[in-house]
């Protein structure tokens, strides 16, 4: 168990006003969906997440980047919070977050398979945006397979991106009925959203107790999409050399 990082700033506040609710003893903020420039549509830079980190106070970030987890690993050794390497990955049906990654998993590879991928590593398997139309989610045919089949650990019941509340309510309702444990994460492309949604829980010790204590937790957060303030930068290349 760490202490938090540090209390959100009075402009984080200002966008994520429930970053001043008080979150019980040994208890901790995780943001289970984020993205940097490793994404490929996203330009946050490494000093940009440290930044965003510093100022919303979030203890732990799953690094979710879109078929990559490079920029995972290389971020967990320079954070202010400690990292989770995960990876949102490409399906043929939709997208699948794989947790607690030592590997990538390979795109287009069909769903169950790219779940047993990610349990083969000691992974956690999570489905975002699960009924949201305007992204790349998970089929719910496909969904539905996979929980039946016990390959599902937790689903995303607030998506910071997703503008309509009554689809992460349909997510929180999918979740309930299937007994899966309840996720939430600001999916955010820019430094700002930081803070927007994620899930206050009693703090972990790997993937297998992650879960278990996700299940005591509570998802917190609000739709935020603003587009980021334009300002002149230089993005690092992601290439491996």
């Amino acid at each position: 168990m760490v202490d938090p990082v540090s209390a959100p700033d009075a402009e984080a506040l200002a966008r994520h006003p429930h970053l001043a609710d008080v979150v019980p003893a040994s208890w901790i903020r995780v943001d289970m969906h984020s993205h940097t420039m490793w994404s490929g549509d996203s330009t946050t830079t490494p000093d940009e997440i440290i930044d965003a980190v510093i100022a919303s106070g979030i203890d732990v970030l799953c690094i979710t980047d879109h078929i990559a987890i490079a920029g995972a690993v290389e971020l967990a050794a320079i954070l202010p919070c400690r990292v989770v390497v995960g990876e949102e990955l490409k399906t043929h049906a939709g997208e699948i977050i794989g947790l607690f990654l030592s590997e990538r998993v390979p795109i287009g590879v069909q769903p169950a398979e790219a779940a047993q991928r990610i349990r083969e590593q000691g992974g956690l398997v999570y489905i975002p945006h699960p009924f949201d139309p305007m992204r790349r989610n998970l089929a719910e045919p496909a969904m539905r397979a996979l929980v039946e089949a016990g390959l599902v650990d937790a689903i995303e019941v607030i998506n910071a991106k997703t503008s309509l509340q009554s689809l992460n309510r349909r997510a929180a309702e999918f979740a309930a009925e299937f007994d899966l444990a309840a996720g939430a994460g600001s999916d955010a492309h820019v430094p700002l959203a930081l803070g927007a949604a994620y899930v206050e829980m009693p703090d972990f010790d790997g993937p297998a107790d992650f879960l278990a204590k996700l299940r005591l937790g509570r998802p917190v957060g609000h739709h935020w999409d603003q587009a980021r303030p334009w300002s002149p930068r230089v993005v690092p290349s992601t290439r491996i050399l």
